[in-house]
């Protein structure tokens, strides 16, 4: 997959989600919400955990490179 191509989706596929889902529920926003967004959120969370510890990566890599 093209370096573009995968920016391409980790930007614009979450973004697209919530889009189409509408706005943030705040009935039941702890507790509630439909399982289905839930999953989405979690889904989310996830990616972006995951995109930070990338770029920490890449950036110990390139320290360790410089020295």
């Amino acid at each position: 997959m093209s370096r573009f191509k995968a920016w391409f989706h980790r930007t614009f596929d979450d973004w697209f989600f919530r889009s189409m889902i509408g706005p943030a529920q705040t009935k039941g926003a702890v507790h509630g919400a439909d399982h289905f967004a839930r999953e989405q959120w979690k889904r989310d969370l996830a990616n972006r955990k995951q995109y930070t510890r990338e770029q920490r990566e890449r950036k110990r890599a390139e320290r360790a490179a410089r020295r």
